[in-house]
């Protein structure tokens, strides 16, 4: 149920921006993504295309996954 609030109030613009601007993701950042991502039903094309771009650079080391 927390988790649910944090999502639910993250705008997902401005944690991208934060995650692009220091080059890591935290793994609260990646739940609140992926939590998102799946379960988000108004979540619009820019916000995906967005969420896919971290996850990618994730995958591909251009982004650094702390704890």
């Amino acid at each position: 149920m927390s988790a649910e609030v944090v999502v639910v109030q993250t705008n997902i613009e401005e944690l991208v921006a934060q995650i692009l601007m220091y080059r890591r993701v935290t793994r609260t950042e990646q739940f609140i993504l992926k939590y998102t991502l799946l379960y988000k039903e108004e979540l619009n094309e820019q916000e995906k295309t967005l969420i896919d771009r971290i996850f990618y650079g994730v995958r591909h080391g251009l982004l650094k996954l702390v704890e």
